[in-house]
């Protein structure tokens, strides 16, 4: 059964660089020497990074952009205790939004009531919690855009 790669929040520099690489070789079949190539180093001096998680912050975004996915970025905000909410262009609502929406809000209070049961882990309670919320951000600013749409320009 694949990931649900967009649920799954690092805890550690370290593990934000090896999901972006797990990624990677999932979903574009990229292993850390195509990726190390398409970065312009060594494959030694990337599982090095990989390793201990000291990979340069002028780097970053090109090895999220090769490996697809901003965990890194995302890991930084995280510890600074910010939410990160893609930035709506106004667009109309797919089909599945308002049930993923919903899905994410039954998620998280399950885990919510479980947790405060002493029957959830922590790390997965914050983890539904936290998608949620961005979630509901998401809306909240699609509904202030929707009367000024901008082009989607990003992706990913």
């Amino acid at each position: 059964m694949a990931r649900n790669w967009k649920r799954l929040i690092p805890r550690s520099t370290v593990e934000a660089m090896r999901m972006c690489k797990d990624y990677a070789k999932e979903r574009h079949n990229l292993s850390v020497e195509r990726i190390a190539d398409k970065m312009g180093i060594s494959a030694d001096l990337l599982y090095k990074w990989l390793s201990n998680g000291q990979m340069h912050l002028s780097l970053v975004q090109s090895y999220e952009a090769i490996c697809g996915i901003h965990f890194v970025s995302d890991h930084l905000s995280y510890a600074r205790g910010l939410l990160l909410v893609p930035a709506p262009s106004g667009r109309d609502l797919f089909d599945d939004d308002l049930l993923q929406m919903h899905q994410s809000f039954s998620t998280a209070m399950v885990l919510l009531s479980d947790f405060y049961a002493g029957k959830a882990d922590l790390l997965a309670t914050q983890a539904a919690l936290t998608a949620h919320m961005e979630q509901t951000a998401w809306h909240r600013t699609n509904v202030a855009q929707h009367a000024q749409p901008e082009l989607e320009l990003n992706h990913g």
